[in-house]
């Protein structure tokens, strides 16, 4: 196994997809059934029910009916299997056809939707992502999809990384904060909308905090929408709208 000391000595390989870790097949005596992929499988499944803070290995050994032991065959660490399944979510990410540059606008917005998406159904991912690498299949698939979409709007190549930055850090910060946001209304067992007008109403109810917010609630009533998921997407919309129009003024810029 790889210890804590041995990573410390080389940060640079903190991950399982730079340390020629084959897939390992099952040893006689491991419980029948269980592989790799179905650990993975019950890691996510713990991690989007019970969050990363909660996750043990003794805990996912409980949730497979084996021992931890039979657990660790499979996988040499707990952060190996946190990796192996923040990858395994960018699986589910359909990313679209990059080949015709001329549809950069509707590649560049179905790869950010799709980005979301992740976040807000796994609201762990977004601890993860800054922690890892993320050079596992699934990720790179999607980060090289990115960055050709990048190519695709004309920007030069010194300013495409900053392009993507903002573009995807936005997306980011979006998504983490609309999944902690439904995390955070579930465990309180109510919907986002009740959650939302208690927590105005509560506001709403004092003085000094009432009078800060006046002009925040002008602005959430001037964007529209029935429903908290709506105005989110209004905002979502927009705020990407003003990303794909910032990348076609520089492109006109240094044409």
């Amino acid at each position: 196994m790889v210890g804590a000391a041995d990573r410390a000595k080389g940060p640079t390989r903190t991950s399982v997809w730079l340390e020629g870790k084959a897939e390992r097949g099952r040893k006689p005596a491991q419980p029948a059934g269980l592989d790799r992929e179905k650990i993975i499988a019950a890691t996510v499944r713990l991690l989007d029910s019970e969050g990363a803070a909660k996750f043990s290995m003794r805990r996912l050994a409980a949730e497979l009916d084996v021992t931890a032991m039979s657990v660790y065959w499979y996988v040499d660490t707990k952060d190996d299997l946190l990796e192996l399944a923040l990858d395994a979510v960018f699986g589910d990410v359909r990313l679209p056809d990059v080949g015709d540059a001329s549809e950069w606008r509707e590649q560049l917005r179905e790869l950010a939707v799709e980005y979301r998406a992740v976040l807000v159904r796994h609201p762990w991912v977004s601890a993860l992502i800054g922690t890892f690498l993320n050079i596992g299949p699934n990720s790179m698939g999607f980060s090289l999809a990115v960055q050709e979409v990048m190519r695709n709007t004309g920007l030069p190549p010194h300013g495409q990384m900053g392009g993507l930055s903002a573009v995807f850090q936005f997306v980011y910060g979006f998504g983490t904060i609309e999944g902690h946001f439904i995390q955070r209304c579930a465990a309180a067992g109510l919907s986002q909308d009740e959650y939302f007008r208690e927590a105005m109403g509560s506001i709403s109810e004092q003085p000094d905090f009432s009078r800060n917010f006046a002009n925040a609630s002008e602005m959430m009533e001037a964007r529209g929408g029935e429903t908290v998921a709506e105005m989110r997407e209004r905002d979502f919309d927009f705020a990407l709208e003003l990303l794909v129009a910032g990348i076609e003024a520089m492109v006109a810029r240094t044409a």
